[in-house]
This record gives C-alpha cells, sequence and structure tokens, in this order.
C-alpha cells in the first residue's frame, strides 16, 4: 500500500478521459434496464417469469468478472497496457449485442442475446473499476469513482429517454406490429450499440497505463501462475483472504442490489398495473408505461450525475459510511412509496430520491474497498466483490416471482416495496463497515 502514495496526482482531463467509457457502457446497461422487461414482455413472457429471464445478468457477472479481473491483473502489453485489452473486446461484442436485442424474433431468442449482452458489458465494465486503483493515489480515488458515476448517470439519461424523444418528436411508432419490437425501442438500441462503442474506445486510445513497477517480477509471477487449475485455486481461494472491510460491504451489497434488481424488472408492470390500468403487453397504453418508464429512469440516473459530485464533498465533511447510510435510506423509503402513487407525473419524485442512492451506490462502497485492497490484486478483488452484486440477483430472480405471485396477488408495485425495504436495511448495516482510507483534504 505504501507505494500508493508515489502515483501522480492526474488532472481533470486525465480523470476525464480514463472514465468516459462508462458513458457507454451505461447507456448500453439503461437500455437494458429500461427495456428488457418491456422487450420480454412484448414477446410474450408472463411477469412472473420474467425474473428467471433475467438471471442472464447476474449469472454472468458471477462468472465473467472475476475471471476477467484476474486476467487482466495478469496482463501487460506494452502498447495495450493492463485493462486496456478488456474494454476493447467487451465494447465490441457488447456493441454487436445491443444491435441484434431489438429484433429478437422469439423470447428465447431475446434471453439468449442477454446473455451475450451482459458477457460482453462485463468483460469491458469490470477493469474500469480496477483502472481507478490503479491510475490514482487513494485520496483521488473517490473523486474518481465520482467521475465514473457521472459519466453512468448522463449515459443513462440520454438512453433512457430515447424511446420517449423518437416517439414524441420524431413520430416514430411505439406500437409493436405482429408482436415484434416496436421502432421506438429498435432505433434507440442501435443508437446505443453505436455510442457503446465509440465512448469505451475513447478511453482505450486516450488514457494510458503504467507498467508494473518490477516487470520483470511480474513476468515471472506471471509465468508461475500460468494453466487454468492454478488460476481456478486463485479465484476461489480468494474467498478466504478478503479484507474485513469487504465482507463488511458484502451484506450492504446483497441488500441493496435485492431492490435495485426489483426496481429494474418490475417497475415497468408495476407503473402499467397501477397507473395505466392495464397488464396487456400489446395494448398502446402498455407501451405508453414503457416509456414513461424511461423518463422515470432517466431522472434517477440525471440526479446521480449531479450528485456524483456533491456527494464527496459530504463525505469529507462527514465520512462515507454516513452518507451512504443516508443515501440509502433516502432511496429505499424513495423506492417504497410508488406503491402509493397513481398520476404519473408524481411518479417522478421517489425517482429523485432513488438517484441520489444510486450515485452513492455507485461512488461510495468502492471508495472504500479501493483503500482496503492490495494493489497488486486490486481487478481481481473488484472482480471478486461483484459476486456480492450478483448473488443477490439471483437469489432474487429464483424467489421474486414465486414471493409476487403467493403473496402479492401478482401486484408488482408491491415487489417495489419489499425492494424499498431492502435498501433501507442496507443503509443500516453501512454503519458497521470499517473504513480507514484516507480522504482527499
Amino acid at each position: 500500500m505504501e507505494m500508493a502514495s508515489l502515483k501522480p496526482r492526474l488532472t481533470f482531463w486525465q480523470l476525464w478521459n480514463m472514465s468516459f467509457g462508462f458513458f457507454g457502457i451505461q447507456f448500453g446497461f439503461a437500455l437494458q434496464n429500461a427495456n428488457t422487461s418491456r422487450i420480454f414482455s412484448t414477446l410474450g413472457a408472463s411477469p412472473d417469469d420474467l425474473p428467471l429471464f433475467w438471471l442472464a445478468a447476474p449469472v454472468t457477472g458471477l462468472l465473467v468478472q472475476p475471471v476477467i479481473g484476474y486476467m487482466s491483473d495478469n496482463t501487460w502489453h506494452p502498447y495495450w497496457g493492463r485493462r486496456r485489452p478488456f474494454f476493447f473486446l467487451g465494447a465490441i461484442f457488447a456493441s454487436l449485442a445491443l444491435f441484434l436485442m431489438p429484433n429478437s424474433t422469439t423470447l428465447w431468442m431475446a434471453v439468449a442475446v442477454l446473455w451475450m449482452m451482459d458477457a460482453a458489458i462485463n468483460v469491458s465494465m469490470e477493469p474500469f473499476r480496477a483502472f481507478v486503483g490503479d491510475k490514482l493515489d487513494v485520496t483521488q480515488q473517490t473523486a474518481g469513482y465520482a467521475m465514473q458515476t457521472f459519466f453512468i448517470g448522463c449515459g443513462a439519461v440520454v438512453a433512457s429517454l430515447l424511446p420517449t424523444i423518437f416517439s414524441d418528436y420524431f413520430a416514430v411508432s411505439n406500437v409493436p406490429v405482429n408482436g415484434m419490437i416496436p421502432d421506438t425501442v429498435r432505433f434507440s438500441f442501435y443508437i446505443g450499440a453505436l455510442v457503446y462503442l465509440l465512448s469505451v474506445m475513447w478511453t482505450v486510445f486516450t488514457a494510458t497505463e503504467a507498467p508494473p513497477d518490477d516487470l520483470a517480477q511480474f513476468r515471472a509471477e506471471r509465468k508461475a501462475s500460468a494453466g487454468l487449475g492454478h488460476a481456478i485455486a486463485e479465484i476461489l481461494g480468494g474467498f478466504g483472504k478478503m479484507p474485513k472491510t469487504m465482507v463488511q460491504l458484502a451484506f450492504v451489497q446483497f441488500f441493496t442490489w435485492i431492490a435495485l434488481f426489483a426496481m429494474w424488472i418490475y417497475t415497468g408492470t408495476a407503473v402499467a398495473d397501477n397507473v395505466w390500468g392495464t397488464t396487456n403487453a400489446q395494448s398502446e397504453a402498455f407501451q405508453d408505461a414503457g416509456n414513461w418508464v424511461g423518463i422515470m429512469f432517466g431522472v434517477y440516473n440525471g440526479v446521480s450525475a449531479l450528485a456524483a459530485f456533491i456527494l464527496p464533498i459530504f463525505a469529507r465533511a462527514t465520512s462515507r459510511k454516513v452518507v451512504h447510510t443516508t443515501c440509502l435510506l433516502i432511496g429505499g423509503a424513495s423506492l417504497a412509496s410508488i406503491f402509493m402513487i397513481t398520476d404519473k407525473q408524481t411518479l417522478i419524485y421517489p425517482m429523485i430520491g432513488v438517484g441520489i442512492a444510486w450515485a452513492s451506490v455507485l461512488t461510495m462502497p468502492y471508495a472504500i474497498l479501493a483503500g482496503a485492497l492490495p494493489a497488486r490484486r486490486m481487478g481481481y478483488f473488484m472482480g471478486l466483490f461483484n459476486f456480492f452484486v450478483v448473488i443477490p440477483q439471483i437469489v432474487s430472480g429464483l424467489l421474486l416471482g414465486w414471493v409476487t405471485s403467493h403473496f402479492f396477488g401478482g401486484h408488482t408495485v408491491k415487489t417495489l416495496m419489499l425492494g424499498g425495504a431492502c435498501m433501507a436495511l442496507a443503509g443500516v448495516l453501512t454503519l458497521f463497515v470499517t473504513d480507514k482510507a484516507p480522504e482527499a483534504k
């Protein structure tokens, strides 16, 4: 950890360039989050089955991120560096999947493309978290993650609003024809594919990486650790070597991501049922509700982009734990409040609270964790940390449909209330996390 103090302090534009790829990554994620349930429903999926179809997202993350983290830790190329080869390859395949998704002609094709999309997004996304730990001094890491959160918010705002923009300003059809995906959604995904590719390539070709401190030793260790068996043993063995802070954050992440997964899966059907009064995915009202959910998601992502630069100020005045606890409590109450709202305009207000929570989710846990990790294995542990993002999503995928059907009478808006309660619990658990990393002055 002593070597971290030798890292040069980066300028604003250097932080900008190394983070800009997240604009495209979240552009793709936002299109997925706001429209996947809509696409599945349009192609014939029932609300009870949606969580199972969404399992592609967490399962690919579970499999891909630790492996990619391990591989990027053990990669070095004189031109491409350590993390950028994975940015590059992931962007190519993710862009292809974004193009294919709205052209799915059957439900199972859409599910298969979602697997491909999530695997590719994870390949390009996971090393971005380690990128901050690689390049920034500990006193600048919170600012680095805040810059990523800013681009995440900006990309998600534009992506979430695209179907409505096409429908309202360019008179593009928002109605399914012969059971196929509406043109508003198709065109949005086409733009998303292009934005994803160009944004990630910006970071690939404008950011630089420093070689390992002792390149000869690095190559010797890489040669000694070569082989699939050694890699698997290293990846699995890391669970027993997790820092205390990482274990504590795992519980926070678990309940946080149950809430987020419920929101992404069920906001569309909840709003259609609770506000538009329909569950018919082929109806114009259902598709209009889908566009409004895009606006709602745009609002929470826009708020997160603004909050990204405000939260570090509050963290310096108080602590990162206090900020994260407060934000999660606000987000949990806001998500649960959707149950009481039957007017579409009023739905914007809880999204402000969710946006505050989302900004903290994308910034504070990673900033806290980065200060507790060994620099040499930053990518691996950041990938391992993703287990505690995807495991709750897998649990949700297996159980939320059953809970919604058996306890909530099929009313998905009640599932959002459950998600709000989980997020509030995560906020309370944050108070028990150890955070000893120094803050910027």
